[in-house]
C-alpha cells in the first residue's frame, strides 16, 4: 500500500472518493485548464472515474494513470493533483500535476514533484521518467527544470487542444540523471575565480549549458563562441570580446563574456553570463559578477552596461536587485541597463 510522502510543507497521499469536489473545481479553473488536454467543462463523472481507477490500486501505483492529493499542511486544505503514468510494467513513467490557482506562486509544486520523484525512484524499479507539455506552457517547462529533468525535443504537430494543433515538448530525467541532480552542489562555494578560456578547458565550457527555458535570454556557450570569432560591428567598430569560464571551487561551472570599450563603445558590456544548471541558486552569479565589476575597475572604467530580454524567467531581477539600472533604451529589441563600477 502506498503511504503519504510528507515535506516540509506538504503531503502527497493516494486519492480518495471524498477528493472529487476539490478536483473538479480545479480542472475547471480557467488558469488551472488553460494549455491542458482534459475536457471542459470538466465532467464530474471524469473525476469519479479518475479517482476510482487510483482507489483500485490498492498496492499503490500500477500500470496505468495513478493520482496523488496533495495537501496543504498548516490548513489541511487540498491545493492540487500529483500523478504517474506507469508503463513497461512500472519501469518507465510520465508525471503530470496540477495545482490550485490561488496556491500558485508559493514552490508548493517544486517541493511536491521533487519529493514524488525522489520517492519513485527510490521505491519502484523505473529507470526513466518524462513529462510533456505545449509548447507554450512555460510555467509547466520550468517546473520540470526545477526537478532536474531535461529538455529532449518536441515531436511536431502532435499536441491537440480541441481544434488547434501544436508541437509537444518533451522533458525527461534518468535514473542516473536524477542522482546527479539530487547529489549536485547545493551550497555557496568557497572560492569562485575567472580563468581564460583555453584549448585545454574548452571542451569543459562548451559542456555548460542553462535549463531550456532560459535560452531564450541566455545564449548556449557555442553561440558565444560563434559571437566571439565573428563579432558584430557597432558603429563601423567590431565588438572585442573577453572571454573568461567560471570555477567554483576548481570545477567549471560557468561561462562570462564581455565587449570592451573601443572607440565607438566607450563603455565595457557584459554580453553573457551563464551559470550550469546543476550550479544555479548558489550565489555564483553574483559572485562572477562582483568579478567582472572589479576588472572593469582595473581597466579604468567607471561603468558597466548590459541588456536583457523581458519575459517570464528573465534575469531582470536578478540585474536590479545588484544594482542595474536600466537606461530607458531598447536595443536589438532588449532593455538597456547600467551599473556603476567606479
Amino acid at each position: 500500500m502506498f503511504r503519504a510522502i510528507e515535506t516540509p510543507r506538504l503531503v502527497i497521499r493516494a486519492a480518495l472518493p471524498e477528493d472529487v469536489d476539490a478536483l473538479v473545481e480545479r480542472r475547471n479553473d480557467p488558469l488551472v485548464a488553460r494549455l491542458q488536454d482534459w475536457e471542459t467543462p470538466y465532467p464530474r463523472a471524469a473525476a469519479e472515474s479518475t479517482i476510482a481507477d487510483t482507489v483500485a490500486m490498492t498496492d499503490g501505483p500500477a500500470d496505468g494513470w495513478w493520482m496523488a492529493t496533495l495537501v496543504e499542511t498548516s490548513s489541511n486544505q487540498i491545493i492540487g493533483d500529483m500523478s504517474l503514468h506507469l508503463t513497461n510494467n512500472r519501469r518507465t513513467a510520465e508525471v503530470g500535476y496540477s495545482l490550485d490557482s490561488a496556491s500558485w506562486g508559493n514552490g508548493y509544486a517544486t517541493e511536491a514533484l521533487q519529493a514524488l520523484l525522489a520517492w519513485a525512484f527510490e521505491a519502484l524499479p523505473i529507470t526513466r521518467v518524462a513529462g510533456s507539455m505545449h509548447p507554450d506552457n512555460r510555467a509547466s517547462a520550468m517546473l520540470l527544470e526545477r526537478a532536474g529533468l531535461l529538455f529532449e525535443g518536441h515531436t511536431r504537430l502532435s499536441y491537440w487542444l480541441d481544434d488547434e494543433n501544436s508541437d509537444d515538448f518533451i522533458y525527461g530525467m534518468t535514473r542516473e540523471q536524477w542522482l546527479q541532480w539530487r547529489d549536485r552542489p547545493a551550497d555557496p562555494p568557497t572560492a569562485v575565480r575567472l580563468v581564460p578560456v583555453t584549448a585545454a578547458n574548452k571542451a569543459a565550457v562548451l559542456g555548460l549549458g542553462t535549463h531550456h527555458s532560459q535560452e531564450l535570454f541566455v545564449a548556449p556557450v557555442l553561440q558565444s563562441f560563434a559571437d566571439a570569432l565573428l563579432p558584430d560591428v557597432v558603429d563601423g567598430v567590431a565588438l572585442k570580446p573577453w572571454l573568461r569560464a567560471i570555477e567554483a571551487d576548481g570545477e567549471l561551472v560557468g561561462f562570462v563574456m564581455l565587449a570592451l570599450p573601443t572607440p565607438t563603445s566607450p563603455e565595457p558590456m557584459l554580453w553573457r553570463l551563464l551559470v550550469d544548471r546543476l550550479h544555479q541558486r548558489r550565489g555564483v552569479a553574483t559572485r562572477a559578477l562582483d568579478l567582472v565589476a572589479d576588472e572593469c575597475r582595473a581597466m579604468g572604467a567607471q561603468t558597466l552596461v548590459t541588456s536583457w530580454v523581458e519575459g517570464r524567467g528573465s534575469p531582470r531581477p536578478f540585474y536590479l536587485a545588484r544594482g542595474f539600472i536600466p537606461t530607458g533604451r531598447i536595443v536589438g529589441g532588449e532593455t538597456e541597463a547600467r551599473m556603476h563600477v567606479g
